[in-house]
């Protein structure tokens, strides 16, 4: 049954004539302009107060990413360590829900895994069982996510495993120091020292850097210091929904609240831990938040997010940025996806993201 009000409010929207409903958001923005030629800006605009609703999980995605999709927020998502102890202990936590799923992801994927040092930095080397002809002579660079606080030692090699397996490329993924222990600028620092090594090593023409939300912006990061030193840049890149701006300006950081269910809000642990990395540093340093970087002569990048993902603004922000500079720059966002859940293991909407990252760097990698 319709409501009263409701009901008049239809009635009233059957009058105009189809000229004037197809006019209409072209007479909008132009009476909207008209006011602000006219009228002096406030100071701050005044937001939108939203009704109440449920939000349902969409059925235009595969049964997989619906399972994903309908999940309950994450247990602590709001529980804020409030000791360096405590910051360790949910590093740890961390480390531990994802390690009972690597052996799975190894075996169907058909990757090995194995730990070693690279210029003083803890890595981990992803190998495909098979390694087609074009990609011997190539290498990936991983950045793993996290907030700069999660996913200690092999727990932050999912991503290059999937990378590896869906891709078919040799993966190399740089075990970082966070934060509480080691803030920034370490992580960009061990970051930065791999792939000068590397880089010294291979063929940078062969080369690509990837990560997906603090993985992403040390991604950005990485190639504005290269720029800055005088490294050679590599040949392509592929941050997925990076955490490109700490002080949190985006649009999707309010309007995605609550509707992604894993970043969940920027008043969890993730928004304070954006604070405790940047220890004491300004959070529009270009090296902490890239989306205020000089993105001119960045090397071709695709970027990855989804329709609910917090961080949904900070990944169309660089993508703009990228193209405003000239920068060849691909977006791809995914139906109903939250932060990163592009990374859900053997989900078919996982493997179409990893496929399309690896068609993009396949056409700028040389051979």
């Amino acid at each position: 049954m319709i409501e009263p009000a409701l009901a008049r409010t239809i009635e009233s929207r059957r009058g105009p004539s189809r000229r004037l409903v197809v006019a209409g958001p072209l007479a909008l923005a132009l009476a909207g302009q008209a006011r602000a030629e006219s009228v002096p800006a406030a100071p701050v605009l005044a937001g939108r107060q939203l009704p109440a609703r449920l939000l349902p999980v969409p059925n235009t995605v595969s049964p997989a990413l619906q399972a994903h999709i309908a999940a309950s927020y994450p247990p602590g998502w709001d529980d804020i360590p409030q000791t360096p102890t405590a910051w360790r202990e949910l590093a740890q936590k961390s480390a531990a829900a994802v390690a009972p799923h690597l052996p799975a992801i190894r075996q169907r994927l058909n990757v090995s895994v194995g730990p070693g040092r690279i210029a003083g930095v803890d890595v981990f080397t992803v190998t495909p069982a098979e390694l087609p002809p074009e990609n011997r002579g190539r290498l990936l660079l991983h950045l793993h996510g996290g907030g700069f606080v999660l996913y200690p030692g092999e727990a932050g090699a999912g991503e290059a495993m999937l990378m590896a397996g869906y891709g078919r490329f040799r993966v190399v993924s740089v075990d970082y120091r966070m934060a509480p222990d080691f803030p920034f600028p370490a992580a960009l620092e061990d970051a930065t020292a791999v792939w000068r090594a590397l880089a010294q090593q291979h063929d940078p023409r062969r080369m690509a850097v990837f990560g997906s939300s603090a993985g992403g912006a040390l991604t950005l990061s990485l190639i504005l210091r290269a720029k800055a030193e005088g490294l050679p840049l590599p040949a392509a890149i592929a941050p997925g929904t990076p955490w490109a701006d700490l002080a949190a300006k985006g649009d999707t950081i309010a309007a995605n609240a609550f509707v992604d269910n894993v970043l969940v809000s920027n008043t969890g642990w993730a928004g304070v831990a954006a604070t405790l990395y940047a220890a004491g540093h300004d959070l529009s340093d270009p090296l902490l938040s890239p989306v205020n970087g000089d993105f001119s002569g960045f090397p071709p990048a695709i970027l990855t997010s989804g329709t609910r993902d917090l961080l949904l603004s900070d990944t169309v922000r660089i993508h703009r940025r990228l193209r405003r500079a000239g920068v060849e720059a691909a977006l791809q966002v995914f139906e109903g996806q939250s932060h990163a859940q592009f990374l859900a293991p053997f989900v078919p909407e996982t493997e179409e993201a990893f496929s399309e990252i690896a068609r993009f760097l396949d056409r700028h990698l040389a051979n």
